[in-house]
């Protein structure tokens, strides 16, 4: 029978689990840093509905009040 061999004595080739994880997680960073890096973001909303009320007390917002008694 053959000995079985040391992994820990010679080194393999490719990429081992935890340089992969490493790679891994360093290009999430640089993908996540990469929108932060472009130019001024555009608002979509024009002034006039920045400052129009949003909050309608409807019909099916006075029956969630009255269900749950605020």
């Amino acid at each position: 029978m053959s000995k079985p061999s040391d992994s820990k004595s010679k080194p393999q080739a490719g990429v081992d689990r935890r340089r992969f994880f490493t790679m891994g997680g360093s290009a999430v960073v640089a993908a996540a840093t990469v929108p932060l890096a472009s130019g001024e973001a555009v608002a979509d909303e024009s002034q006039a509905e920045r400052v129009k009320a949003r909050y309608k007390e409807t019909d099916h917002v006075k029956n969630f009040y009255r269900v749950n008694r605020y």
